[in-house]
């Protein structure tokens, strides 16, 4: 059986590779969707990449997730700590959904320290760089198998 995943990444994640290289690498955004199409590729995984920076837009791809795909994972990046209405769109499937972040949230701003989307989630990778993104696949992968 084929998968059907997608990952969502939030705002600014397009500009990976380019900005806070101290917490984010130099590696950009394509690279890393070049990275888990090639595991996906291996682990018979039908995947979407998206980004978008616009909070309704993020909203709008959850909402198709709900007859689409069967596992979601998202770094939903600044909108993790405000959106109420990405955290709505999440309650509504009944799909596993990995949290995802690139740094420890709980190692920086006191802000980030609070996840309205963990409430969502079937679970949280924070804190292991852009190695996330496949422990990500490689976790809901085996949420599917089940």
């Amino acid at each position: 059986m084929k998968y059907k995943i997608i990952v969502i990444n939030g705002p600014n994640l397009n500009l990976l590779g380019e900005r806070e290289k101290e917490k984010y690498g130099d590696i950009s955004l394509k690279k890393i969707e070049t990275e888990c199409l090639g595991f996906a590729a291996k682990n018979n995984i039908e995947l979407t990449f998206r980004q978008s920076n616009i909070e309704g837009e993020i909203v709008g791809l959850i909402q198709e997730c709900r007859n689409k795909y069967s596992g979601l994972i998202i770094n939903a990046a600044g909108y993790t700590h405000t959106s109420v209405s990405i955290l709505d769109a999440l309650m509504v499937l009944k799909i596993p959904i990995i949290e995802l972040h690139i740094t420890n949230i709980y190692n920086r701003e006191e802000f980030r320290h609070k996840s309205l989307i963990s409430k969502a989630a079937t679970g949280i990778i924070c804190g292991f760089g852009i190695e996330g993104y496949i422990m990500a696949l490689e976790a809901i992968k085996n949420i599917l198998k089940k």
